[in-house]
């Protein structure tokens, strides 16, 4: 009896802590610095496997709640109108949604025959992808224990070449994403990585970027016309 109690007490435990693993597993966020969780799902554009179909490329995935909705419909469609601009950063879009694929479909073809802000009818070349199971919007952590519902599904994921987190933003449903901004980082991350130099504040394409403290010591003595030393450890340049 004895020994039928314990070895029942060892697999409740092991029940609990397999649980618990594959609990945080599954919903933690991934932060910047990780490797970007992979899926296979289908999308409008038809099966992708995510990041894998993208080598070379920088990676916006976009995520959403639900299919017709106020704000993730202005979303779509000024990423559709962005799509050029990003695709010269060579950055790929990619947009999940917990709707099914047929939904998806009928989203797309409604939202392309409007006339959005004046600009025309849009069309949306990048994938949106098939989400109903809610296992992508878990693998990026935007469902979890104390919010079961897909209403927070609102996250964005910046992703470069190598499949490493770069950035993540997230937005309540109430406000719409600022696309400017998502673009704005993708160029200040390239900018970084191609010339190692930071970005300030408010920092926007051609502005000055500033040196990195290793580079502001090496620049402390010399006299370069296209540094600007506010102060020892505050030192612009010349974005060329």
């Amino acid at each position: 009896m004895k020994t039928k109690v314990l070895m029942f007490t060892l697999a409740f435990g092991l029940l609990l802590v397999s649980g618990a693993w594959s609990q945080n597993t599954v919903t933690r966020v991934p932060l910047i610095g990780e490797t970007a969780p992979s899926f296979t799902a289908e999308s409008t554009n038809g099966p992708i496997t995510f990041p894998d179909d993208y080598p070379g490329k920088w990676k916006v995935l976009c995520s959403h709640p639900a299919d017709f909705t106020p704000v993730c419909s202005t979303e779509i469609l000024e990423l559709a109108t962005e799509y050029d601009a990003f695709k010269k950063l060579n950055t790929q879009l990619v947009v999940v949604s917990t709707d099914d694929l047929e939904t998806h479909i009928n989203w797309k073809k409604s939202l392309e025959s409007l006339n959005y802000n004046g600009e025309g009818q849009q069309n949306i070349k990048f994938p949106i992808v098939d989400d109903q199971t809610k296992v992508i919007a878990k693998a990026y952590g935007m469902i979890h224990e104390h919010t079961p519902s897909s209403k927070d599904v609102r996250g964005v994921f910046i992703i470069d070449p190598s499949n490493t987190v770069r950035a993540l933003f997230f937005y309540p449903s109430t406000t719409g994403r600022n696309m400017d901004e998502i673009k704005r980082t993708v160029e200040a991350l390239q900018v970084s990585d191609k010339k190692t130099v930071l970005t300030p504040a408010n920092w926007e394409p051609g502005k000055d970027v500033m040196l990195t403290s290793g580079q502001a010591g090496e620049q402390a003595n010399k006299k370069d016309p296209s540094v600007n030393e506010l102060t020892w450890y505050m030192m612009y340049k010349k974005e060329k």
